[in-house]
């Protein structure tokens, strides 16, 4: 029964490979976060400079405008790798559940083989 083991082997692979790639979609998404949050704060502290708050005023920062695209483009960033992630979760959870059904068979052929 040498396929069985090779199947368990491939099926655990394949869920550590599932959990790598949504550990690394979280980690994205946390670092995108972080990025965000800077950004915010700069254009805070440049509007304070300026003293003007309004993006669609003549006189707004230009650089205060640049870094709330880029938070505006880091947020969507984020919502879109949600959605990758809530896909590689439903990814995860049904090569464990191959897992666990290729590990049931060995176990029972395993078994099996004792008794033989």
């Amino acid at each position: 029964m040498k396929s069985r083991e090779s199947l368990v082997r491939l099926k655990a692979f394949q869920v550590t490979e599932k959990r790598r790639q949504l550990q690394q979609l979280q980690l994205m998404m946390s670092e995108f976060e972080r990025m965000a949050k800077e950004l915010e704060t700069q254009i805070s502290v440049e509007e304070k400079k300026s003293g003007i708050t309004d993006p669609s005023h003549f006189a707004y920062p230009t650089f205060a405008k640049a870094a709330r695209q880029r938070a505006d483009n880091l947020q969507i960033s984020i919502r879109e790798l949600k959605v990758q992630q809530d896909a590689a979760e439903l990814a995860l959870e049904e090569a464990e559940a191959d897992y666990a059904k290729a590990s049931a068979l060995e176990e029972r052929d395993g078994g099996q083989r004792a008794r033989a």
